[in-house]
């Protein structure tokens, strides 16, 4: 491949395109790698390049390693450089054509067992102020699975105790009711009956969790109580308030629940977000089952 070819591509990367210095860079680098892989298998022509032999550089860089991520990005710098062939009438066609981006990896979620996640909750004692919040806190996170902003924002009127019920937002549109069960509801009654009210200044305060100050308990206030007892209970992982979120449904769904029933009470809008818990558990039966089940699986 003419040198002077890849003088001007550079050329007219930094001139036209208007990329940063490290995408710049990044993109450089992606093609003297593919230079070379292509010197390496005596592939001295951009005309002898077909999809086969982009496929396989891709395959190469699985081979050694590399992040998906990593690949895309090189596809990208590899389609671009083609294209930029095309448009001087250097080639006649585009090898990289319809050539698809590798999917990124979907990061699984961290899932406490359903041990750990008794040692975590069992950590604050319902003796004080403290306690009581803190353990009805993390009873109602797990019970529903519902988000940290919306555990903060509640207010007394979206539990109704008596019923079981958790409700957000306006149930008639796009709301969520989400059953509670008895265990949280015990600890919520717990904190509201015997130490909410020693707290309030404000009568008119409607905020369920409250802090010292008798006012509401903000996300980061919740995030530091977290961490105060996954250090207690030593499990080794790591831990945010989202864990119990992710092991709520993945617990839901190995004991049998409807996954639309589960992507309802997460509140998701779309139910491939709640099909990866379908993979993050080593529960061989629940992915069997899910494969057999799914149509496309």
């Amino acid at each position: 491949m003419p040198n002077i070819t890849i003088k001007n591509y550079i050329e007219y990367m930094k001139n036209d395109k208007g990329l940063s210095s490290n995408t710049l860079e990044a993109y450089i680098r992606d093609l003297e790698q593919f230079m070379d892989y292509l010197n390496s298998n005596n592939l001295n022509n951009v005309k002898d390049v077909n999809k086969t032999i982009i496929i396989a550089y891709l395959m190469y860089l699985q081979k050694n390693g590399r992040a998906t991520s990593t690949i895309s990005r090189n596809l990208s710098s590899i389609r671009c450089y083609y294209q930029y062939l095309l448009n001087k009438n250097l080639i006649t066609e585009d090898p990289t054509l319809n050539l698809q981006l590798p999917k990124r990896e979907r990061k699984l979620p961290c899932v406490l067992t359903k041990e750990e996640v008794d040692i975590l909750l069992s950590q604050p004692e319902p003796i004080n102020f403290k306690g009581a919040r803190d353990r009805a806190m993390l009873e109602l996170l797990y019970a529903t699975g519902i988000r940290v902003s919306e555990i903060v924002a509640l207010n007394l009127d979206n539990l109704d105790l008596d019923l079981g019920y958790l409700y957000l937002g306006d149930v008639d549109f796009d709301g969520r009711v989400i059953p509670v069960g008895k265990i949280a509801l015990n600890y919520i009654n717990i904190y509201i009956e015997d130490y909410r009210e020693k707290v309030i200044k404000d009568k008119t305060e409607m905020a369920l969790f409250l802090n010292y100050s008798g006012n509401r308990l903000t996300r980061q206030g919740f995030w530091k109580i977290v961490k105060e007892y996954t250090k207690k209970c030593s499990i080794d992982k790591k831990i945010t308030p989202h864990t119990l979120r992710h092991s709520f449904a993945v617990h839901l769904l190995q004991n049998g629940a409807d996954i639309k029933v589960v992507q309802e009470m997460l509140g998701h809008s779309d139910i491939s977000t709640t099909q990866m818990y379908l993979f993050a558990t080593d529960d061989k039966k629940l992915k069997d089952v899910y494969k057999k089940a799914h149509p496309r699986a």
